[in-house]
């Protein structure tokens, strides 16, 4: 999902470095007949973004899930849940 959002932003001429985008990532998993399924994965991107960027960024951010591979690929069977921590920078450098 990280790929596929950075995509977007750079779509929308965001764009940014390794440093600027990150996403920590967790997956939950349940017993089901004894068996640890995966069924829910988190993601919570930290992005340090251009001054002035926030609405661009933020409709990045809403669409992106609808148009990440993995996503689709899992629908159905494993929930997937982000957030954004965004940060606008003063100055673009």
């Amino acid at each position: 999902m990280l790929g596929t959002l950075n995509g977007a932003l750079e779509a929308r001429e965001v764009f940014l470095s390794n440093e600027e985008i990150t996403a920590e990532v967790e997956g939950i998993n349940e017993i089901r007949d004894r068996v640890p399924v995966l069924t829910r994965i988190r993601v919570k991107y930290v992005l340090c973004i251009p001054a002035g960027s926030r609405a661009v960024v933020e409709r990045a951010l809403e669409r992106h899930g609808s148009r990440c591979p993995t996503a689709a690929s899992l629908a159905g069977a494993v929930t997937v849940e982000w957030e954004a921590d965004i940060i606008e920078r003063e100055e673009d450098a």
